[in-house]
Formats: structure tokens, sequence, C-alpha cells
């Protein structure tokens, strides 16, 4: 049977999760700017009609974009983080004393999808992200760290090929009698200024 997971946003001890998100926290824009009910249309032939109420399929998919969000791929680490913020409990429709579901039971849950149809509705979701301008593509950020090569310029060879051998002249009309050997190795050395220059 499909569970449906309601919240109520109730005070406690003067304390009210809602107060505690500002407005611009990208997980309270989420979950005002995205449709999310569509998902219980679209996940309902995969529930029973008896049995005992499911994961709400809502959260479940809020945890999966949360675990896309914070690359974290470890179920029990994903519950871990998200017991600790409190715009994520506000998120997921859960309260500060309200415990969160297993990490067991979400990866039940997550083969309770074909991979076709998790991949379907995970990009319906990202697509509203797109058209509510919470992510953009315009902006790339690479990082990089230089590292010392533990290697001296004096030792470098040139490579050469395993059959390369010595070209050689012929005068027409003499037998050549000593095959042509291989090539030397090449030391390459580099200049002074270039050792000083390259730090």
């Amino acid at each position: 049977m499909q569970g449906h997971k309601q919240f109520v946003d109730k005070v406690v001890l003067r304390f009210q999760l809602s107060e505690r998100v500002p407005k611009h926290n990208l997980y309270r824009r989420l979950s005002e700017l995205l449709d999310w009910d569509f998902l219980y249309a679209q996940t309902q032939p995969f529930y029973s009609h008896t049995g005992q109420p499911s994961l709400d399929p809502v959260v479940f998919f809020k945890l999966m974009l949360v675990s896309r969000l914070k690359n974290l791929v470890s179920d029990r680490r994903l519950i871990e983080h998200c017991s600790l913020r409190l715009d994520i409990l506000y998120f997921l429709g859960y309260e500060v004393d309200e415990e969160l579901p297993w990490h067991s039971t979400i990866s039940r849950t997550r083969q309770l999808y074909p991979a076709a149809v998790f991949e379907h509705l995970f990009d319906h979701v990202f697509a509203q992200c797109v058209a509510a301008g919470l992510v953009t593509g315009h902006t790339q950020a690479v990082d990089s760290a230089f590292v010392k090569a533990n290697a001296s310029l004096e030792s470098l060879c040139e490579k050469q090929p395993a059959d390369a051998t010595v070209p050689t002249l012929h005068v027409a009309g003499e037998s050549v009698t000593d095959a042509p050997g291989p090539l030397p190795s090449t030391i390459i050395s580099s200049p002074a200024h270039q050792l000083q220059g390259s730090h």
C-alpha cells in the first residue's frame, strides 16, 4: 500500500522549524517551487492495496536529490547527514524530534522501482529544478594543485622504438658486412636558466 506522509508544522518548546529555515535557503526553495505530487500517481502501480504503509515516495525522491546534491553514496551517511540539518528536515517534512527512515528502508525502496522508471522520475524532478532557475550550467569550477614531480630533468632520455636502427650509407658495388646497430640513448639536458625559472 502506498504511504502518504502527513506533515504538521507544529511548535515544540517554542521552537518552530519553519522559522529556523531562511527564505532564501536552497532546500526551502526546492520544497516551495517544485511540484512533488506527481510522484504519487507515477509510483502507484508499484504498490499493493494492502499491507503496511510504505515510505512516502516524495520523501524517498527528496532523499535521492539530497544524496545527489551532497554526493553521498551511502544511505547510512545520507540519513546521518539529513538528521543534522534543520533545512533538510524541513525539506523532507520531518520534525526535529521525528525519526528519519532507516537506511535499509531507502535501499529496499530503491529496488522497488525499475531503473528506467527511477531515472525518468528523477530526471523529471531535476528538470523542474532547471526550469525554476535553481540549477544552471553556465559556470564551471575546476580545482587543481601543484605537485612536485620526483624526477630529474638531467636524466631524461629520448624514447626510441624498440626496432629503431642507425641509418647507414653504402657505396654502390661494395658488399655490406656489418649490420646496423641500435640508436644510442640520447641525453636531454635542460639549460640552467630553465631549471631556475621552473618552480
